[in-house]
């Protein structure tokens, strides 16, 4: 899916005025980059091609997961926009209708479903051919570059190779693996490595811009493993610390192999629950918008041979609703296997006495009781069977099969 600047409001990112790089928690050195960049950026505007060394035309973000990498391309998109200067000043109108959404020069294209379609890139290089119309820069950010097809990343590859003078490409990927973005693309492209934000960095976040009690915040800052998002869900969501709370429960309903496929199960429909929630609003939206375009509660000859033929597109719009339902499904299971990873981690740690932290605090003691019952190898592969199964499901292998094979490993030991 393409669109403009993200339509996300500016609220959304819970950002401190007069500085769009403080979104970034914990992440100075990228923020030291980014900066010298947009600077050279505007330098470059102004005429002054000799100081614009610092910038080029095509980025990729990495980092794991919560690490921000679309935050970072979004307010770096918005800092080359800045009308004083590149600095990011968060407050005039090129940052300001960048993080707004309304941006008419940044582009953002947007996987919903399960890979990104080769029309949507098409569409996008095609668009990012053209000069700015209203901005200092066309900006191109591809949120999910890992999920690009071959078709897709052929059609990227061409614009990259081949860039106009005033576009720039973003693109965020969890690494530069070969499974996750071509070895021509990144051969093209300058890397901004992101890390897992300290927890400490994001309780104070969740404290000072948030609002939220520090006690929580903390605890919240520490079970989301540095994801900003995640840890502000789990501070003010009861729902999304209940569902947490079932996944950390598993390792103790473990008794048999009966539970293994039970709670195998339980785990699939939970996912499939949230992401039914999560999406019915967009999706009822959609349908009726589409509809009401082919001229649903019409009448005469006209709306009815109209709706009559309108049947492809409806079908077409049910396949992409789909699609991103099962995306939304997949990142459940993928924030649940994450929480039942950090348990096995907390309990490993425990067990070799590592001078760390634990993730999941508040069931310390689940957690030692299970290192005293539990070795350390079998505590790894514990471990190791968590990460293969998000691997698998990654990987388009059905989740009910997956979560099978890992509970019946969580299981045995």
């Amino acid at each position: 899916m393409t669109r403009r600047a993200g339509n996300v409001g500016v609220g959304q990112y819970h950002r401190r005025v007069g500085d769009v790089f403080a979104e970034l928690v914990g992440q100075d050195e990228p923020v030291e980059m980014l900066r010298r960049a947009a600077a050279a950026a505007a330098r470059a505007i102004a005429g002054d091609p000799a100081g614009a060394g610092g910038m080029t035309h095509a980025w990729i973000f990495t980092g794991p997961p919560g690490s921000g990498r679309a935050t970072a391309a979004r307010v770096f998109a918005a800092a080359l926009q800045c009308e004083r200067d590149g600095v990011g000043c968060g407050e005039c109108h090129g940052c300001h209708t960048t993080l707004g959404g309304t941006h008419a020069d940044v582009r953002i294209v947007v996987s919903e479903g399960l890979s990104i379609a080769v029309r949507d890139m098409r569409a996008l290089v095609m668009r990012a051919a053209s000069s700015p119309s209203a901005g200092r820069w066309q900006v191109v950010i591809v949120e999910d570059a890992d999920r690009l097809g071959e078709r897709a990343s052929n059609a990227l590859l061409k614009a990259v190779e081949e860039p106009s003078p005033r576009t720039v490409f973003l693109l965020c990927t969890p690494s530069v693996h070969p499974d996750d973005i071509s070895v021509t693309i990144r051969s093209r492209c300058r890397v901004v490595p992101l890390r897992q934000a300290p927890a400490a960095a994001v309780a104070e976040v969740l404290a000072n811009r948030d609002g939220i009690d520090p006690e929580r915040a903390a605890w919240a800052a520490a079970a989301a493993q540095g994801d900003v998002d995640r840890a502000r869900q789990l501070a003010t969501d009861e729902h999304a610390r209940l569902r947490r709370e079932e996944v950390l429960a598993v390792p103790r309903r473990l008794s048999s192999i009966g539970a293994c496929f039970d709670l195998a199960q339980a785990m699939v429909n939970s996912a499939r629950r949230e992401a039914a929630d999560a999406v019915a609003e967009s999706d009822a939206a959609e349908k009726a918008a589409l509809e009401q375009a082919l001229g649903a509660g019409g009448t005469g000859r006209g709306a009815t041979t109209a709706m009559r033929g309108s049947a492809g597109q409806i079908k077409e719009l049910e396949k992409r609703q789909k699609s991103r339902s099962t995306r939304s499904q997949r990142d459940a299971l993928d924030r649940s296997l994450k929480d039942l990873a950090g348990f096995y981690r907390d309990v490993l740690i425990t067990g070799l006495r590592a001078p760390v932290a634990v993730v999941h605090a508040d069931i310390e003691q689940v957690s030692a009781a299970a290192a005293e019952r539990w070795s350390p190898e079998s505590v790894l592969r514990r471990l190791e069977a968590v990460l293969a199964c998000q691997d698998a499901i990654e990987r388009n292998v059905k989740p009910d099969i997956a979560l099978e094979a890992m509970m019946v490993t969580l299981w045995r030991g």
